[in-house]
């Protein structure tokens, strides 16, 4: 009876023992994943404060190469993006984040209920043809995780 007890204590030492050394190997292999993050924008009021969470977001983890930025703009806020009307500082910052490989997005039927084209709004945009919400939702299943300033 001793025998078994001593034998079983050795074998679960073992598993224990090796099951650690696989958790640590597991932690160690692990590469570090890009993070991917959605920003929802739709209030027009808040468009200063959106474009400073993502320079913000930019800035936290170290640039671009460490992030995937998307941002979709529906609603009133589209109208801060259209060129002809554009403050300086929106016009500047979505420059300088079009060529930090910011994905911007204009919904579709936001741009037809305000009559706009991708010609009519600053360098840089796409057009979200389903919808914003829908590209959103895309998104999402592609792993972003959501914002909403």
């Amino acid at each position: 009876m001793h025998r078994r007890n001593i034998l079983w204590g050795a074998i679960s030492a073992l598993g224990a023992a090796f099951a650690a050394s696989r958790a640590s190997a597991a932690g160690e292999a692990t590469p570090s994943t890009k993070l991917k993050v959605v920003y929802h924008l739709n209030d027009l009021d808040k468009v200063s404060f959106a474009l400073g969470n993502i320079q913000n977001h930019f800035d936290g983890v170290g640039g671009p190469d460490n992030v995937t930025i998307a941002l979709v703009v529906h609603g009133q806020a589209l109208r801060a993006f259209h060129s002809a009307s554009a403050s300086p500082d929106v016009s500047k910052r979505v420059g300088q984040f079009s060529k930090a490989g910011l994905q911007i997005a204009a919904c579709g039927n936001t741009m037809v209920s305000q009559n706009v084209t991708l010609k009519d709004l600053l360098p840089g945009f796409v057009a979200a043809e389903r919808g914003g919400v829908v590209r959103i939702a895309e998104l999402q299943s592609q792993g972003y995780l959501y914002i909403r300033p």
